[in-house]
């Protein structure tokens, strides 16, 4: 088949189905831990692309995707609550602050009181994500040669990934412990 100008057309993709919908979720879930907001996202845009090609309107498949979203939480493939709790451990080990990594997971979808247990829940306090942080971004003692001219520099890094002053301050202007390598 061709259009008028000659070049090969496309054939349109096949109707969104209750069954594509639950292979889409299955092959997304099987890559990716998701909190229920976030895979209704994913197959949002996944019937909004295929709506698009073929014409039709998404608002109609809302109702089947929520369905899909329903299924995957009774049967415990998408649990928000360790989700939230296995981001938080994942995201504190790398320094995340607890403000970035409440921002992390409101943009997945997990709603506050979610995460307000997980931080809680969490044996990592702020202190030790700020110092994983600034080891990672060789901040303050971790920096080579000479840091005192760096020293505002690095509170700025500190504070833009979301640390308390009084935390920052304290982890930059620190000694390196001899335990710990670079």
């Amino acid at each position: 088949m061709t259009d008028e100008t000659g070049k090969p057309t496309r054939k349109p993709p096949r109707k969104v189905t209750p069954a594509y919908l639950q292979r889409a979720a299955m092959s997304y879930l099987e890559r990716y831990a998701s909190s229920a907001e976030n895979l209704r996202r994913v197959l949002r845009r996944k019937v909004d692309k295929r709506c698009r090609l073929r014409g039709e309107d998404p608002a109609e498949f809302q109702e089947m995707i929520d369905e899909v979203v329903a299924k995957s939480l009774r049967s415990g493939l998408i649990d928000d609550t360790r989700y939230a709790e296995a981001r938080v451990a994942t995201l504190r080990r790398r320094g995340g602050s607890a403000r970035a990594i409440q921002a992390k997971l409101s943009a997945k979808g997990v709603d506050r009181g979610t995460i307000a247990a997980a931080l809680d829940g969490e044996e990592g306090d702020e202190e030790q994500a700020a110092r994983a942080f600034a080891r990672r971004r060789k901040l303050g003692p971790f920096r080579p040669g000479d840091r005192a001219p760096y020293r505002d520099k690095d509170l700025a890094a500190m504070a833009r990934a979301g640390f308390r002053f009084d935390v920052a301050r304290r982890i930059v202007e620190g000694e390196k412990d001899e335990n710990e390598a670079l």
